[in-house]
């Protein structure tokens, strides 16, 4: 696409909020440099979507909300999803800035850091000036140039070598004023033989057109385990724009599992990249479409390191007029002796209306290699639901325990209950049940 980039602030605005937040030269060079960028790359080319037509240049002014003296004060539009956190380790971000942070003392005594990016770029800019924007790369396009110049609040999580948490750490990202900016940027360290599961939400609480654009940058040690759970819910009219990479170590393991619940149009790429001999990364996405969205989803695998497995699996329900792209890419490159790419991708149609296309692409330049896909795109079955409805069954109800069938294999294959009951409540709600 060759669409100008239209730049919501020019060099001498993002100068003055960088000095304005205290940011270090590094980080002002950097932001300064990513805007360039911007002004020269075109957007993303993203298959059969014309992501020029959405909403992608109202970003909103920087705007940080205002602290909260404790949980309790939170907006009632996230009180369900921090219930019970007061004890725990949680940041909330909304609109351009966090507002709480907590990390649980046990933690802290371990050397584990959690805070919002912005106070981690001030208190610990050293770690964090290694790692940005090291995996998803400001030169890749102009989406990913305008974030780097304008990612605000964000999270910062780094846990030390031979760290083993086994609790959660918890981030709600809420966006809730139509003129303010929304760009946050997620980065995750764990060191060598480290592990940790990190779980976030986005939510938005407004009518009125918005910007997410938003990155995740994961870094996985030799050894290590990442878990990564997020899920998207923003509304009707918030697009939604986010690309996430893990880059994994020796024997390091990045896992996924991502739901998306958004009701705007959205487009994700994840990516692992496997650099590391014996790393692995397992991926699971479900998402569900509803009204006129338009949705592009796409995950990948790109295997370096030898002795490398990777699955990905994709599960979408499309109902009303939704249209979806779903890739899935597995990209074994020339050295990745005894690889191991898989990947499913599945849409169910709930309407004559609704589309989705299912893309298994594999791109493999070894030969000792195993590598294997499947898709399939199709309607709900209706000799299923009559035998069902023979049962006693109603139709609704016939078709409801389809659709929970179809998802079932990605869901009970989620290790956190408290995210597999927040999926069947959203998956339920996008269903109109």
């Amino acid at each position: 696409m060759t669409t100008q980039t239209i730049l919501p602030l020019d060099a001498l605005q993002l100068t003055a909020q960088s000095l304005s937040n205290g940011e270090p030269g590094w980080l002002k060079d950097s932001r300064l440099k990513a805007l360039e960028l911007a002004a020269e790359l075109a957007l993303p080319k993203l298959e059969k979507t014309r992501v020029d037509r959405w909403n992608i240049n109202n970003y909103g002014e920087y705007k940080p909300g205002q602290a909260l003296a404790a949980l309790q004060d939170a907006p009632a539009s996230i009180a369900g999803l921090i219930e019970g956190q007061e004890e725990g380790s949680l940041i909330i971000q909304r609109n351009s800035g966090a507002v709480y942070a907590r990390l649980a003392p046990e933690l802290a005594a371990q050397g584990v850091i959690f805070t919002d990016l912005q106070t981690a770029v001030r208190e610990h800019g050293d770690l964090v000036q290694r790692y940005l924007h090291k995996a998803v790369l400001p030169e890749e396009h102009s989406v990913a140039a305008l974030h780097a110049a304008l990612w605000n609040g964000g999270v910062f999580l780094y846990v030390p070598k031979n760290v083993i948490l086994e609790t959660p750490l918890q981030a709600v990202l809420l966006t809730d004023d139509a003129e303010a900016a929304f760009v946050p940027h997620i980065l995750i360290v764990a060191d060598t033989n480290s592990s940790v599961t990190y779980v976030d939400n986005y939510v938005s609480d407004k009518s009125e057109a918005g910007l997410h654009n938003g990155a995740v940058e994961v870094f996985v040690g030799a050894g290590a385990t990442v878990r990564y759970a997020t899920v998207h819910q923003l509304g009707q009219d918030t697009t939604d724009i986010t690309y996430r990479r893990a880059v994994v170590e020796n024997d390091g393991t990045i896992e996924w599992i991502i739901g998306e619940m958004n009701y705007g149009d959205t487009a994700s790429d994840t990516k692992s990249v496997l650099k590391g001999n014996g790393s692995s990364s397992d991926a699971k996405v479900i998402a569900v479409g509803s009204g006129s969205q338009k949705l592009s989803y796409t995950t990948q695998a790109q295997h370096f390191g030898r002795n490398t497995p990777s699955d990905m699996i994709t599960r979408a329900v499309m109902r009303d007029s939704a249209t979806s792209i779903i890739n899935g890419i597995t990209k074994i490159e020339k050295g990745a002796t005894r690889a191991d790419g898989q990947q499913t991708e599945k849409v169910l149609m709930l309407s004559p209306k609704a589309r989705g296309d299912a893309n298994p692409i594999l791109l493999i330049d070894e030969d000792d290699v195993t590598a294997g896909h499947a898709a399939s795109v199709g309607q709900v079955n209706y000799e299923q639901v009559y035998y069902l409805m023979s049962r006693g069954l109603s139709r609704h109800d016939a078709e409801t325990l389809i659709i929970y069938g179809f998802l079932a294999p990605v869901v009970s294959q989620i290790p956190l209950e408290g995210l597999r009951n927040q999926l069947q409540t959203l998956v339920e709600r996008k269903l109109g049940q």
